[in-house]
């Protein structure tokens, strides 16, 4: 018996250039805090794939919901089955005002197969403070199917126990009462970056004039609104989202062991360093041995499976890196070797144990 694994290796060749970027993509203005919200609702109209009775709550909810239209209806006589309990959540701009409409993401909570084909019911959404600041319903759209038969086939795609519903929610009470800055306003790095950070003080200078910016830390920037521009702050702010920087990325190679994957970034490096590489070779063997009884012995026959392992060592490879500056040398020289993405991930250890390897390694 011979065991083999099949292990699948991507490995991104990228030019090794700094694009720019702009603003708005890699950075955020202080005040624009977002609120998330959440709400527990029902959805309804399901085919069969509801929560069964096991799910108390959603009884309870059913029959809390029934009683606030005036039918009372014994919890033993529900059947749940087209009914679903579920988790609603959003995220609330801060700029949003009453009357907005926004996305809703629905998730199920109790034993319900499927959501495909449902429509939650209207759902009050609360924020950590408690405050009620919107409702949500409509019909969800998730992203797959999963199909069963009475025999106990089954066929699916995709998650069918969470979806979205689309303009879903709708805003009654505004979550913050965001002012746009008037004289003075801060902008916040997504990845913090001493480089980036002064890359964007920069640009925001260039521009604006000089000392308008000042970057205070790796991720913070300082910014002067001009005099000129304090009359119209939205189209100063638009300008200033609208700016091109060039950012500083870290060189990193991840490796993720459980499926084979090697991303390298642009700026990894390796210093001249020799590799030799060697395969093992496992494999088993099995060899029946039979044993017939004796005539007339009224014994059975009786099988053994005997396994015998065996190993072998493929001719080793090696080769010498004179160095690689970029991302294509670096995977020129292992491809070279002709190796696998396992043995690619095991070679990327021994390099940066060495000292070879000019990156972080990230094992995911």
């Amino acid at each position: 018996m011979k065991k083999i694994i099949f292990i699948v290796v991507l490995i991104f060749s990228v030019v090794s250039e700094n694009y720019g970027q702009r603003i708005k993509d890699i950075a955020y203005i202080g005040g624009e805090n977002s609120e998330q919200v959440l709400g527990y609702g029902l959805i309804v109209g399901l085919s069969g794939t509801g929560d069964s009775h096991r799910s108390i709550f959603t009884v309870q909810s059913i029959t809390s919901m029934l009683k606030r239209f005036g039918i009372t209806v014994p919890q033993a006589d529900l059947k749940t089955k087209n009914v679903a309990a579920v988790m609603v959540t959003a995220t609330l701009n801060a700029y949003l005002k009453s009357g907005a409409k926004f996305d809703v993401n629905v998730s199920s909570l109790g034993d319900a197969t499927s959501l495909l084909g449902g429509t939650l019911l209207m759902t009050p959404l609360s924020g950590i403070n408690g405050n009620v600041y919107g409702y949500a319903q409509g019909s969800i759209s998730v992203g797959g199917y999963d199909l069963s038969t009475p025999t106990g086939a089954r066929v699916s795609k995709n998650q069918t126990l969470a979806g979205r519903i689309p303009r879903g929610g709708l805003l009654q009470t505004e979550a913050s009462s965001a002012v746009l800055p008037t004289d003075e306003i801060s902008v916040f790095l997504k990845d913090p970056d001493m480089t980036t950070s002064n890359n964007i003080s920069n640009a925001i200078n260039t521009k604006f004039g000089a000392n308008t910016a000042l970057a205070s830390d790796p991720a913070e920037i300082k910014i002067k609104i001009p005099a000129e521009k304090q009359a119209n702050m939205v189209g100063f702010l638009a300008e200033l989202e609208g700016l091109t920087v060039v950012i500083d990325y870290a060189a990193k190679v991840v490796l993720n062991e459980r499926t084979g994957t090697v991303v390298s970034g642009s700026n990894v490096k390796i210093q001249s360093v020799t590799i030799t590489h060697g395969g093992l070779n496992l494999s088993i063997k099995s060899y029946p041995v039979i044993s017939q009884p004796g005539a007339f012995s009224n014994g059975t026959t009786a099988v053994f499976n005997n396994l015998v392992p065996y190993a072998s060592q493929d001719s080793t490879n090696t080769i010498a890196i004179q160095g690689a500056s970029n991302v294509q040398e670096v995977a020129a020289a292992l491809n070279s070797l002709k190796v696998s993405p396992k043995d690619i991930i095991a070679i990327f250890q021994a390099l940066k144990e060495a000292g070879a390897l000019i990156a972080e390694l990230v094992i995911i």
